[in-house]
């Protein structure tokens, strides 16, 4: 099928910098979709309806016109964080056009010098603030697409919250348009007044001498969660995340999650990563909510109840950890159950009765049982001593393919 769909990046400067075929489609279009403030770019020799999206945001309008000659109006680039990666899931690529313009990102990095494969390039239209707290590392550069003139105040605050007061901002407003402009500061005193809706931020992260050391690597310090006495220690933890493997997209249960520490140094591996945190106590899971945030993966998604009944409906993992209740009846079987195949099992025990049944699982299923003794240096008296902390069992297994 001919392709009936295109989808046109415009930018700041409107019809006058679109290309040839992006002017050609919209003089052809029997309907034109777009945001207000596209729609009003366009002059009055295209004669096409002019049609706003639906409140709530829908793309049934568009679907529903499959065949006509339609144009669909975008921002930039519109894969990048546009509706044209929307569409696309939608239509079939050969029944679509796509005619890109320069993205906010690219504007911006010129503008600045910076060269954009060095960049971070982060959104928080509609999406969760917190997320760019993942992307704090000092040296690092962000170019983050606002969601309104109020994102440059909250994304300073962020930086102050997280030690990283002596970062520069960039507001770049208006960007390709008449009205371009751009503001400079530090995110510790950040105070420009009124910024247009319309902007992008770029971030030069600075941390400040206190800021905590917060790598993208497993084993987070403890102090980086708030937690009950109830979490996996920094350095079982590193080598349960290594046990279990994280790789982009996958899909994690930390059942029993406590403070949620395995799922959110999971996630943090990469941003397609997700996982479920699925935790019985109401203080625990406050917990959880707050170390989501403040370590940047608010996408972690929180299940209120007890395994196994809370595993019901859930969608299947591609791997699990088992902190907590690995004794409770029926809960290793359900996650073994509910596991895809080819995906790793990891179950920590603490106790004689968690480990003779770890033990008795793996004469059953295999995999493999490894005895984790870690001890610190404490005081004694005039001297120091090793500190022997609780022996952990670790199971891993993986599931065979045709199980």
């Amino acid at each position: 099928m001919a392709p009936w769909l295109t989808i046109v990046g415009i930018g700041e400067d409107g019809f006058n910098g679109l290309g040839k075929q992006a002017r050609r489609a919209l003089l052809q279009a029997g309907k034109v979709f777009g945001g207000p403030r596209q729609l009003d770019l366009l002059p009055h020799c295209i004669r096409a309806e002019r049609l706003s999206w639906p409140s709530p945001f829908s793309l049934a309008p568009v679907l529903a016109l499959r065949g006509e000659p339609v144009c669909v109006l975008a921002s930039g680039d519109p894969m990048l964080y546009g509706v044209g990666a929307s569409l696309a899931r939608q239509v079939d690529s050969s029944e679509l056009r796509v005619l890109s313009s320069p993205s906010s990102y690219s504007l911006a990095a010129a503008r600045l010098g910076w060269p954009l494969q060095d960049v971070v390039t982060l959104s928080v239209v509609a999406r969760p603030l917190a997320a760019v707290a993942a992307h704090l590392y000092s040296g690092q550069r962000l170019l983050v697409l606002s969601n309104d003139g109020d994102s440059p105040a909250a994304l300073a605050e962020l930086l102050r919250a997280r030690g990283f007061a002596p970062s520069r901002i960039s507001v770049l407003e208006h960007l390709g348009g008449a009205a371009e402009r751009r503001i400079d500061g530090e995110a510790s005193d950040w105070n420009p007044g009124a910024i247009a809706a319309l902007n992008l931020v770029a971030i030069e992260c600075r941390a400040a001498a206190d800021a905590p050391r917060l790598s993208p690597l497993a084993g987070l310090p403890d102090s980086a969660f708030r937690h009950d006495g109830q979490i996996t220690k920094r350095d079982v933890r590193a080598i349960t995340l290594a046990r279990l493997a994280p790789q982009p997209g996958e899909l994690l249960w930390d059942v029993g999650a406590g403070s949620g520490s395995i799922g959110i140094e999971w996630m943090r591996a990469h941003p397609s990563c997700r996982a479920l945190a699925i935790e019985a106590d109401e203080g625990r899971q406050q917990l959880i909510e707050h170390n989501r945030d403040a370590l940047g993966v608010p996408g972690l998604q929180l299940v209120c109840g007890r395994a196994p009944q809370a595993l019901e409906g859930l969608e299947r993992p591609d791997a699990i950890f088992i902190g907590g209740g690995v004794t409770r009846e029926g809960v290793l079987d359900t996650c073994w159950a509910q596991l895809r195949p080819g995906g790793r099992l990891v179950a920590n025990a603490v106790t004689l009765q968690s480990e003779t049944l770890l033990m008795s699982w793996r004469a059953q299923h295999g995999g493999e049982l490894t005895r984790i003794h870690i001890a610190q240096a404490q005081p004694l008296g005039e001297f120091d001593t090793w500190r022997q902390a609780l022996p952990i069992t670790l199971l891993d297994v993986v599931k065979p393919l045709d199980a």
